[in-house]
Parts: structure tokens; C-alpha cells; sequence
């Protein structure tokens, strides 16, 4: 495991959805447990990307506004957690559970809500926890939605 002067990492996938929001919440306290430090990291892809006959819809995606929206999104959902806790945020093209276990080499744990933001196609290839869950390279954490008190 990749432990560096900041403490052992923590990956979390973050998708917007209100069960991510809660993964990103169980992340930090558990960073802060163990000394560690956060990676939230966001995925995006598009249905050109993923064989839709539709045109891609990405010409105008901005990944510098994504990546701002994603950390006030984060000092919105943390509160005063955020400031305890060394949080990296990232966004990333591609399918959501590949990003996240390939962001979880060298992580102490992986963490990811119990149900995001998927729809038809999570049917057709499998939830992006469970992929996680398959395939991470560290343990996953899959935190389901009102389990745990507001952060």
C-alpha cells in the first residue's frame, strides 16, 4: 500500500448522486482515523465514447470547470470535515468503475456509494460498485445510502 508523509490514501468515487456524497463523507472520517488522506475522483464519459450511434457531446466538456465544481461540490458536502483531512480532487474520462480501480493501485481502501447515478446501462453491464467490488486491486468499502449520521 502507497503510504506517503501525508499518511495512507483513500479513494472515493464521487458522481454527484446523494449516495456518493455519503462515500465521500465515510472517506474522510476514515482518513481521519487512520491519518490518511483523500482522492475523490470523478468519472465521465459519453455515449459516442461507448458505441451509441449518437454523436459524441463532448465538444464543448471543460475538465478545468468540471474539476472546480467538483471541489465546491466537496466543500459543500464535507463541511468543516474538509479542512481535518488532505483531499486531492480529480475528474477523469472513461467508464466510472475502470477509473476508480485503476485510481485504487497503491490506496489502502476504495470507497463508493451503494447506487449512483446509472441508469439503462448499469443494467446491461453491472453497477460500478460491484465492478469495484470485482475487481480493485485494495478492499472496497460500498456505503449505503442513510447509514451513517450527516457529516
Amino acid at each position: 500500500m502507497e503510504t506517503t508523509d501525508q499518511g495512507p490514501r483513500v479513494v472515493v468515487g464521487i458522481d454527484g448522486s446523494e449516495a456518493s456524497y455519503e462515500a465521500l463523507r465515510w472517506a474522510v472520517r476514515h482518513a481521519l482515523r487512520i491519518g490518511g488522506r483523500v482522492d475523490a475522483v470523478a468519472a465521465y464519459d459519453v455515449p459516442g465514447a461507448v458505441g451509441w450511434s449518437a454523436p459524441a457531446v463532448d465538444a464543448d466538456f471543460d475538465a478545468a470547470q468540471a474539476k472546480k465544481h467538483l471541489g465546491e461540490e466537496a466543500r459543500t458536502v464535507l463541511g468543516q470535515l474538509r479542512a481535518d483531512v488532505s483531499l486531492d480532487e480529480r475528474v477523469v474520462r472513461g467508464n466510472a468503475s475502470e477509473i476508480l480501480v485503476e485510481a485504487a493501485r497503491g490506496a489502502e481502501l476504495l470507497v463508493v456509494g451503494n447506487r449512483g447515478r446509472g441508469g439503462f446501462t448499469r443494467l446491461l453491464l453491472g453497477s460500478v460498485s460491484q465492478q469495484c467490488a470485482l475487481h480493485a486491486p485494495c478492499p472496497v468499502v460500498i456505503v449505503r445510502r442513510g447509514t451513517q449520521p450527516d457529516a
